[in-house]
């Protein structure tokens, strides 16, 4: 009796570990990246709930943060309109053909336009920030910054080191999965 009842539970479970991988599946397929209005969005209210700002003041610098966000990705955004121009299927299979010396200058020049532009955003919401925050509280802001790019930057690395489809890694000190 005892066997027939171990067997009948490892069936259910067997059909509802089952059930449960196919739901999964579907849902990666449905899931679609935020927009990059959402993603300032849960900055915003990120950065509200680490400054632990009350209602008043979240209300006055949430718009102001937004702003500051979307004017730091236009900067961003700025030089890789013309790198993304030479970048189609055809280009990707072809080597790619060494760069000039006035073609490298001009990317030099054009990252210094860049950081200087960056630098002028900074500046100008800085005035802005210190109109609603303490500079303890600012200088909080531009460090959970740095911290979240540098989590970022060693996510996009890991990930950059896989192969398509490889999955996670291996931890260290054990060995990596046998491939086929």
């Amino acid at each position: 009796m005892k066997t027939k009842f171990i067997y009948v539970m490892m069936a259910a479970l067997l059909i509802g570990s089952q059930t449960i991988s196919a739901q999964n599946k579907d849902n990666k397929d449905q899931k679609q990246r935020p927009t990059p209005e959402q993603m300032m969005q849960r900055q915003a209210n990120q950065m509200v709930k680490t400054l632990m700002l009350d209602d008043a003041t979240a209300a006055k610098f949430t718009p102001v943060y937004e702003g500051y966000l979307k004017a730091l990705r236009e900067c961003r955004m700025m030089n890789r309109h013309e790198r993304n121009r030479g970048n189609n299927a055809e280009a990707k299979q072809t080597a790619k053909p060494v760069p000039t010396d006035a073609e490298i200058e001009k990317q030099i020049k054009d990252q210094f336009a860049q950081s200087r532009k960056i630098l002028d955003v900074r500046e100008k919401y800085y005035n802005e920030f210190r109109k609603i925050l303490s500079p303890k509280q600012i200088m909080k802001i531009y460090q959970t910054e740095k911290s979240n790019a540098n989590k970022f930057r060693k996510e996009f690395d890991r990930r950059k080191g896989q192969k398509h489809g490889q999955g996670k890694r291996p931890v260290h000190g054990r060995p990596a999965p046998a491939t086929k």
